[in-house]
């Protein structure tokens, strides 16, 4: 009897071990394309920049450009933390690069969802979701959770060097052209957006960002990077959460098309 009660409770582990990532399933609409960046020199085109026009969070036109970038401009980076309403210990977290204040290239880890699929934690944890980088413009990635999903969202200036910022989006470009063509599974403790972010900033120096608990809780994330230093740090670390709040600005000038420069002060 205890040995069956032992092959019970392995069955759902076998049965993830047997699962296959794939890149091709019936996909949501908003993720059924899958970014990815050539390199040229001081240049890269970055492929299938999502910028969805949204008219509420499921009436949607999914729309998609290519872009060139000059690496030479890319000068700063921000992390983003999006707390998740109902348990804001729990967050969404994300980078965008700037390009001396005049183009941002937003970058979010999420679930690649099927058609008709939402997210639930458990079902993260037994491999039934692979991963994607969404890459895309803020007006898409940060309006999407300040006006329409109504979610409070942060918007942190990293402390880094041109040289740094540089070497971090190579490391993420890089990572989206390997999912394009490996798919994995999506692993709500192991492999999901904030893990996937602390894994990029350790390659370049390691243990740059030791393991805490709020790695597992980033709703906590950004006061564990205020203390760490990799975030400006000339405020308070509530001043500076206040101040990064961009909620309000987000809505007021929601159809700016500097919006990116605006909800920046």
């Amino acid at each position: 009897m205890g040995g069956l009660l032992i092959v019970t409770a392995m069955l759902p582990s076998l049965g993830c071990a047997l699962l296959t990532p794939s890149n091709d399933r019936d996909w949501s609409p908003d993720q059924a394309v899958l970014s990815h960046a050539d390199f040229s020199g001081h240049y890269v085109k970055v492929h299938n920049i999502r910028h969805n026009h949204y008219r509420t969070v499921d009436n949607y036109t999914a729309a998609y450009d290519n872009k060139t970038f000059d690496l030479d401009r890319l000068d700063s980076v921000d992390f983003i933390v999006v707390p998740f309403r109902d348990t804001p210990q729990l967050a969404h977290t994300m980078l965008s690069f700037g390009f001396q204040g005049r183009d941002y290239l937003c970058v979010s880890v999420e679930i690649r969802k099927e058609r008709g699929e939402t997210f639930a934690p458990l079902k993260g944890l037994l491999h039934q979701f692979e991963i994607m980088y969404v890459v895309g413009d803020e007006r898409d990635l940060i309006k999407l959770r300040t006006n329409y999903r109504l979610e409070d969202v942060y918007v942190y200036r990293a402390r880094a060097t041109p040289q740094q910022v540089r070497a971090l989006f190579v490391d993420v470009m890089n990572r989206v052209n390997k999912l394009a063509v490996s798919p994995e599974f999506y692993d709500t403790l192991t492999n999901n957006c904030t893990n996937n972010i602390v894994r990029h900033i350790n390659r370049l120096v390691p243990n740059r960002v030791p393991w805490d608990p709020r790695i597992l809780l980033p709703g906590r994330s950004d006061e564990y990077a205020y203390q760490l230093g990799l975030l400006e740090t000339d405020r308070s670390f509530e001043e500076t959460k206040l101040r990064a709040r961009v909620n309000y600005l987000a809505n007021r000038y929601a159809d700016a098309p500097d919006f990116s420069q605006k909800i920046r002060r």
